[in-house]
């Protein structure tokens, strides 16, 4: 009984939404859409294209909402991952024993995909659930990540009860996390970097000379809205640092495969910016500390007396303090036990006030 004109949404969508809207703008759009359109929807997609001045949002009750309620979860105890627009490992970051997780996704072959990463990554006894036709003749499939095989309905949420290790939250991740060929910054050192990068919600690193990726990776893992570029010139590091990320569940990580300072010119200017590599290399350090927001932190380590004699300069030009990091690990001696220390690593952290000044 509907007699307005029907207007398939094209492909790729965001491009299309204002030439749409102008096509059609003496004569009004609505546009249909499941549940919440403000939810990992559709509704965030047009305020961001046309303003919300120009959209009126009436959402439904969301898939999360109707998911939740058949299983019986706590909406404010369940995690959330889209596989709309995002890939499967996504899901990876909200793994650990016990946890909750609801996908949104994207076709009838994500329960498949995700079954078959939580497999791989030690979550193979993980309950599924995958949900149908939620609010109408609801369906459900049951069953375990290993194994798993059932054919689902294009439209579906699924359900995870996960069972299995996972990794920490607090930064410092174990260094057998990543793979390496012995360019990584150690567990310890790592958190203390990670605490004087103080990552933010929202913000942007550069992670120069990424090495393993290990410190763009536990900064993507510090919030769900941060973002980060690792930036390397070795094409099978670039490569080792991707798979890093997927590993730890934040595959967005992006991967800038390029020499320091030239690869730099084309990226968003970051909020803070760690220096692992390349600290000797002409223009590295001018050119991300040009580069950096006002209030952003650069901070960069250093390990050789040499490039330790670099950091003081950097220190008396832009400002900051330097720190030395001694870390010692325990070893056996005969029948006894002894310290084994590790190479101290001298530390400038230093941050741009406002174009041009520091502290």
């Amino acid at each position: 009984e509907v007699t307005a004109e029907r207007v398939a949404w094209p492909s790729p969508l965001r491009p299309a939404v204002k030439p749409l809207v102008e096509r059609y703008a003496a004569r009004g759009l609505v546009v249909l859409a499941s549940g919440d359109p403000m939810w990992h929807g559709v509704g965030r997609t047009l305020v961001e294209e046309l303003g919300e001045d120009r959209v009126d949002v009436l959402p439904h009750s969301s898939s999360i909402s109707l998911a939740c309620a058949r299983m019986g979860w706590p909406v404010e105890h369940t995690a959330v991952a889209s596989l709309l627009t995002r890939r499967v490992e996504t899901v990876l970051r909200h793994c650990h024993d016990g946890a909750r997780v609801l996908v949104l996704s994207r076709d009838e072959h994500t329960p498949a995909r995700v079954a078959a990463t939580l497999e791989a990554h030690g979550f193979g006894a993980s309950r599924l659930t995958v949900l149908a036709d939620l609010g109408g003749a609801e369906q459900r499939v049951d069953g375990t990540a290993h194994g798993w095989e059932a054919a689902v309905p294009r439209l579906n949420v699924l359900a995870i009860e996960v069972s299995g290790p996972g990794l920490p939250e607090t930064p410092g991740l174990p260094d057998d996390t990543f793979d390496h060929d012995g360019q990584l910054t150690k567990r310890e050192i790592r958190a203390v970097t990670l605490s004087a990068l103080a990552p933010r919600p929202g913000q942007l690193l550069w992670d120069v000379g990424g090495g393993a990726g290990s410190i763009a990776i536990e900064w993507l893992r510090a919030h769900p809205t941060t973002r980060a570029v690792a930036v390397e010139q070795h094409e099978e590091r670039a490569a080792r640092i991707a798979a890093n990320a997927a590993r730890c569940g934040v595959p967005e990580l992006e991967v800038a495969h390029g020499r320091a300072p030239d690869a730099l010119a084309e990226l968003h200017p970051p909020d803070a910016v760690f220096i692992g590599g390349g600290l000797t290399v002409p223009g590295v350090v001018e050119a991300c500390w040009a580069a950096l927001r006002p209030g952003g932190r650069l901070v960069a380590n250093a390990v050789t007396l040499e490039s330790q004699a670099d950091l003081v300069r950097w220190r008396d030009r832009f400002g900051g303090t330097l720190t030395r990091i001694d870390v010692a690990r325990s070893t056996d001696v005969g029948r006894f036990t002894g310290w084994r220390p590790a190479m101290p690593v001298m530390q400038w952290t230093a941050q741009q006030l406002e174009q041009g000044s520091s502290q």
